[in-house]
């Protein structure tokens, strides 16, 4: 059974699931889904069509689910998921999405959202995301499984982050950022791989060598860089984890980020 404060305001159509906490003072909308052993723990707001997956922990001062801030949404009853065992700590905001796209913005599973961090309309976010203080997703953006944005990280409208990426803190991303790519810098370039969370997803050494080698001769090396595409492409056939580099490659509508050189060969101190 849910456990409700009874400062808390609940409109009538709300789901609240099994053994959920709202806290004291949180509002919850009428078209909203709260999963089982879900916790709001004070002064939370969900409004909106949004859906809360089981077990997500929502900490004081957060919105979630209110209007994109976008002068095209038309008022439409557009939606906000966000998926199982998310922790969403304080000030947190997410808007729903636009009806010019696919009409939600959808969170996964396992997301760590920290303080003042923000969620603009029609993004999508994988699972196992980070985002730390203050980093912010600029609309229509998309974050693929396992990154790491760092405090006040900037990322512009229509972005996409490439899984395992890794965004170093203040840093302004621009431009698609590769797969295990790791960006730094006012105008992000690329400055090696986040060679940290391969290891941690259980890659081995001679995978996470090949890869290194593939970003070199891609990024760093001579000639144009839609024939170096072509070249490594042919060099690293079949080998999996390259191929995901080159199929969000592939994929892409937008710039791409390139890298520049650090400490010599483009490699990261924790290469």
């Amino acid at each position: 059974m849910a456990k409700i404060d009874p400062t808390a305001r609940i409109e009538p159509g709300a789901v609240i699931g099994q053994n959920a906490s709202i806290g004291p003072y949180c509002v919850i909308g009428a078209h909203v889904e709260i999963g089982d052993g879900c916790k709001l723990l004070a002064h939370v707001h969900i409004a909106g069509h949004t859906t809360i997956g089981p077990r997500t922990v929502i900490y004081p001062f957060a919105s979630l689910g209110t209007p994109p801030q976008s002068v095209k949404y038309r008022g439409g009853p557009t939606r906000l998921a966000i998926g199982a065992d998310c922790d969403i700590r304080e000030n947190v905001t997410v808007n729903t999405g636009t009806e010019d796209d696919r009409g939600i913005t959808e969170i996964g599973d396992h997301c760590f959202l920290m303080a003042g961090s923000h969620v603009a309309h029609d993004c999508k976010v994988g699972n196992h995301v980070v985002m730390a203080n203050n980093a912010v997703l600029g609309g229509h953006a998309s974050v693929g499984d396992s990154c790491f944005l760092g405090g006040q990280a900037a990322v512009r409208q229509f972005v996409r982050i490439g899984e395992g990426a890794m965004i170093v803190g203040l840093s302004g991303i621009r431009a698609d950022i590769i797969p295990w790519g790791m960006a730094q810098g006012p105008l992000a370039n690329l400055v090696g791989l986040n060679v940290v969370g391969l290891r941690r997803r259980g890659f081995a050494k001679a995978e996470v060598h090949r890869l290194r080698a593939a970003y070199k001769d891609l990024f760093l090396g001579a000639g144009a860089f839609r024939d170096r595409l072509a070249r490594v492409e042919q060099a690293y056939a079949g080998v999996p984890l390259i191929e995901s580099v080159f199929a969000f490659i592939r994929d892409g509508k937008r710039p791409l980020s390139t890298a520049i050189r650090r400490g010599g060969d483009g490699a990261t101190e924790d290469q």
